[in-house]
């Protein structure tokens, strides 16, 4: 009987979960501007209307730059930042790391407000860069978790065979650790690029005159007769999304596998 309960629950949590995503490319799909059963007949003219719009790809392209640039610093800060909580002891140690991860327990628009508050504070001009500062901020903790455990899985005596050899720190690190810790690496990026593509509040705050794609998504539905394109643009994002992030859990997991470490759950 309990068991019986518990599936009924689990379906029906699944069903309120995804039936929004399930739905999505359903719509798109709708020969109608509006978005209501019954459906009108299939078509594609909403996702070729996706070219046809210049605001669209300016969005798009800032997205691009902005998802590119928070994947790749955030991710070196999350390479030195694993790498020296998973191999050293220093003081604090326990409260800096504490500090570096609030990010992730602290709500986008307390980080927004405050980030804000402070670049118009030194008298920072709101741009691109702006918001590329507040989504590494948002980006660098999840690349710390996702590193961690690759550091943490190494085996350290490959790391001392190398010195014996006569590697020098710097250049085991680079030799040795960087080519075994790779597939994290790779997952860290894809990760990170998946939440900067998806941020909206930070960009909302700081990107001034600057539209990203989750800012024009959310100007566009304003206007009724757009929501369809919307929901094209929408599938294409869900696709991707779902792309990079059973690639990023496949490295992911081909890192923990080359370490040796055990696989202690992840994205999928």
């Amino acid at each position: 009987m309990k068991g019986g309960w518990f599936r009924g629950y689990t379906i029906a949590y699944l069903i309120f979960l995804y039936a929004p995503i399930v739905l999505l490319p359903i719509f798109a799909f709708n020969n109608s501007t509006t978005v209501a059963f019954p459906l009108n007949g299939f078509t594609t003219l909403w996702f070729g209307k996706l070219w046809e719009d210049p605001a669209l790809h300016r969005a798009l392209s800032n997205s691009l730059i902005i998802g590119i640039s928070a994947a790749v610093i955030s991710t070196a800060l999350g390479v030195f930042a694993s790498r020296a909580s998973t191999r050293y002891a220093f003081p604090f140690k326990g409260g800096l790391m504490g500090l570096i991860m609030l990010p992730l327990v602290l709500p986008d628009i307390i980080l927004a407000v405050a980030l804000l508050t402070v670049l118009l504070g030194i008298g920072t001009p709101l741009s691109l860069m702006t918001v590329i500062l507040g989504h590494v901020l948002v980006c660098t903790p999840f690349s710390i978790a996702i590193l961690s455990a690759s550091f943490q899985s190494l085996d350290h005596s490959l790391e001392e065979a190398a010195y014996d050899l006569g590697e020098t720190p710097i250049s085991a690190f680079r030799l040795v650790i960087l080519p075994l810790v790779l597939p994290g690496i790779i997952s860290s990026l894809l990760i990170t690029f998946t939440i900067s593509l998806d941020e909206f509040i930070m960009a909302f705050f700081l990107a001034g005159n600057e539209n990203t794609l989750p800012v024009y998504i959310f100007g566009q539905f304003r206007f009724p007769q757009n929501v369809p394109v919307i929901l094209a643009l929408g599938t294409i994002l869900v696709c991707l999304s779902i792309a990079l992030l059973a690639t990023a859990e496949y490295f992911r997991r081909r890192g923990i596998a080359k370490t040796g470490g055990k696989d202690t759950g992840g994205f999928l």
